[in-house]
């Protein structure tokens, strides 16, 4: 009798755990954004000159400005032409399919803040998730009596190739561990 009870009672568990497990994949849902890209590819890209772009070059149709700064920062003054998606609301469903629509229509999304520092975790947010059409615009803007001034930002470039450096260091360390590991 017992070995009957023991029995049924795995039986119910049993269908409860394959219930459980059919209920879960029923209810589960894809993310709608999901990674593509690792950070360290990203961040190379991001040191690549060909992903920031100059106040002197967006006048291409195929650009589209984007500027990730608040709505009050925004109404305050912002680029001719350019669109408001606040990095808080940068993904959300309707700028999701704004993107998407950029993205199939081979549109580059040149995002912009006050100043190109604003832009980078956007930038790698979206190159992150497949959004390869995006780039950043190197300007920064400010406000002169209410009226805002946008002007080209120098990008900092390496005057030291740093990885060279960092090689070498190791190389000699070696070296150094090689000599006082044979006395």
């Amino acid at each position: 009798m017992k070995e009957l009870e023991k029995t049924q009672r795995l039986s119910i568990a049993s269908v409860l755990v394959v219930l459980l497990v059919l209920i879960s994949l029923l209810m589960y849902k894809r993310p709608k954004h999901v990674y593509n890209t690792n950070s360290k590819n990203t961040l190379e890209k991001v040191i690549s000159d060909d992903y920031f772009i100059g106040l002197d070059q967006i006048n291409n149709p195929d650009y589209i400005l984007v500027d990730v700064r608040n709505q009050i920062e925004y109404n305050k003054g912002h680029l001719d032409h350019a669109i408001n998606i606040y990095t808080p609301e940068l993904l959300n469903k309707i700028n999701s399919k704004l993107l998407k629509k950029n993205k199939k229509q081979n549109k580059t999304m040149l995002l912009y803040g006050n100043n190109p520092h604003e832009t980078i975790a956007q930038f790698m947010l979206l190159y992150q998730i497949g959004y390869k059409n995006t780039k950043i615009l190197t300007v920064e803007n400010s406000y002169f009596e209410n009226k805002l001034i946008t002007k080209n930002s120098p990008i900092e470039n390496a005057t030291v190739d740093i990885n060279a450096f960092i090689k070498e260091s190791v190389k000699n360390s070696f070296k150094a561990l090689k000599k006082t590991t044979k006395i």
